[in-house]
């Protein structure tokens, strides 16, 4: 017993220490990591969004399934540069959201004027 008691109260410290110091690095890399999923998925929202808007305005004369190609084709430029990976089927489901949204702007526009 004594010598445990002399352990402790010569190490007790460090130990505690050491392992508070454990266990915010744990809990700062699983936060670190929650932040940077969170800045890519809005990262991404964010391009979908530019991409589409510049696609429907620079490509007018267009049909739709081209329209879509080059819009892929700008995403997927432009998040690798920014190194974040997208695949292919959230991709369409950015962009589908993203036509939506601005069908229904659309739509309710032209509601409002008659």
């Amino acid at each position: 017993m004594k010598i445990a008691n002399e352990f402790l109260s010569q190490y007790g410290l460090i130990i505690i220490y050491t392992l508070l110091t454990a266990v915010f690095g744990f809990i700062g890399a699983k936060l670190k990591k929650v932040f940077e999923n969170r800045e890519a998925e809005s990262t991404k929202e964010k391009v979908v969004r530019t991409c589409v808007k510049a696609v429907e305005q620079l490509y007018r004369d267009l049909d739709g399934a081209e329209k879509l190609k080059k819009a892929k084709e700008n995403i997927t430029a432009m998040l690798n540069s920014k190194g974040i990976d997208i695949s292919d089927i959230e991709m369409d489901m950015l962009i589908e959201s993203c036509v939506a949204e601005f069908n229904f702007s659309f739509k309710g526009d032209e509601d409002d004027d008659f």
